[in-house]
């Protein structure tokens, strides 16, 4: 015999032989309710009458029955309802509109604002590293040309304090005063000896590694040196008064580029005279250029990296959301155009589940709720 649950529908196949006494009492295993099972009485077999036979001798068709006219038209009612549930749309945002953006756009939001802060703090960090490493290769060359114009002066001054009958016109033709005097600064830069604005307040060079300079009206250089000289005669005329005086200006090249230099005009004590140090500041600079050249291309790789791990990931998690929320959606889909064929009266239609996990379980619910509604509407029949 066929027991079936009236709670949850589900079916149970039990021999009669085994329910002791006319009654018995079993616990469904679906739903945990209490099922109520009564043995069938042993009838025997009787046949079925036979039609009553009509006037020549034949018998009566079975009658067919005839649907009312309500019952004709609440069938109409009922598919007319279907149709139109099969047809609506879900208004709002639907579940794969959800899941693309919980599981892509926010996902994909947050890698690009942690992508776009680590690019910015990795240029943060590259430009905080060049900047400091040039002003620190800048101020270790400012003061190698500042000592080196403090050496020199010092040197000058004990020879002229051996020899004080050297006379000034006499500086750059002693071979041994101008070797003191004159000396290399960097790799191209150079130590020349100027005196102080004499009587009528001209600025004279006494040693240089240039022969036309010695003794020239150094104000006379205005007109060659063009744009470059304010940027040279501000430096070179603050040393006076025994004050040490240092700056840059631009000068012009033989090819001529323009690059700018660094100069250090210090005192030799006791006399009149200044000794200028005077080179290309990129001299020492450079290294730390060719550096921030390497660490701005190191930046770009590092970049493009970024970008093309935060594009391949990009693909990757659109096509498992794209392939998981397609899935999700249809099996959800299939059991809900089920249920809507359930709710106006359509209890044949077939459910499969064939996956384990929750949408399965809402499937086999669904299935057991489609049985116990056919049991509850063939009870409902018998009592009629």
């Amino acid at each position: 015999m066929i027991v079936i649950c009236e709670e949850c529908g589900k079916k149970y196949r039990l021999d009669p032989s085994r329910i002791r006494g006319n009654e018995a009492k079993a616990k469904c295993s679906a739903c945990g309710s209490l099922m109520k099972i009564s043995k069938p009485p042993a009838k025997a077999p009787q046949p079925a009458p036979p039609p009553p036979p009509t006037e020549k001798g034949k018998a009566e068709p079975p009658e067919r029955k005839v649907p009312s006219p309500k019952e004709d038209k609440a069938a109409k009612k009922a598919k007319a309802k279907a149709s139109k549930i099969s047809k609506r749309k879900a208004g709002g945002l639907g579940l794969r509109g959800k899941i693309f953006i919980l599981f892509f756009f926010v996902p994909i939001v947050l890698m690009l604002a942690a992508g776009w802060l680590y690019l910015k703090q990795l240029d943060d960090l590259s430009d905080l590293i060049t900047k400091e490493s040039t002003r620190v290769v800048t101020n270790l060359g400012e003061q190698i040309i500042a000592e080196k114009a403090r050496s020199v002066a010092a040197q000058v001054q004990l020879y002229l304090t051996g020899h004080p009958d050297l006379k000034k016109e006499e500086f750059d033709s002693n071979p041994e005063f101008k070797k003191l005097a004159v000396q290399k600064v960097g790799l191209t830069g150079y130590s020349a000896l100027h005196s102080v604005p004499d009587e009528r307040g001209i600025w004279r060079n006494w040693a240089h590694v240039n022969p036309k300079i010695v003794g020239l009206d150094m104000s006379t250089l205005r007109k060659p040196m063009g744009k470059a000289f304010p940027g040279f005669w501000r430096v070179f005329s603050s040393g006076k008064d025994g004050k040490e005086s240092k700056g840059y200006y631009t000068w012009q090249d033989k090819d001529g580029a323009f690059r700018d230099k660094f100069m250090v005009c210090a005192p030799v004590i006791g006399t009149p005279y200044y000794v200028a140090a005077t080179t290309y500041l990129d001299e020492f600079t450079k290294p730390v250029k060719i550096m921030e050249a390497r660490v701005n291309e190191m930046t770009m790789d590092t970049r493009y990296a970024v970008f093309g791990i935060l594009g391949g990931t990009l693909l990757i998690v659109a096509f498992v959301v794209a392939f998981y929320g397609h899935t999700l959606t249809r099996r959800i889909k299939s059991l809900t155009e089920i249920a809507e064929r359930i709710s106006v009266g359509d209890l044949d239609a077939e459910i499969k589940t064939k996956s384990k996990d929750e949408i399965g379980a809402l499937g086999e619910a669904i299935s057991r709720m489609q049985d116990s509604i056919r049991l509850s509407i063939e009870r409902l029949r018998r009592r009629r």
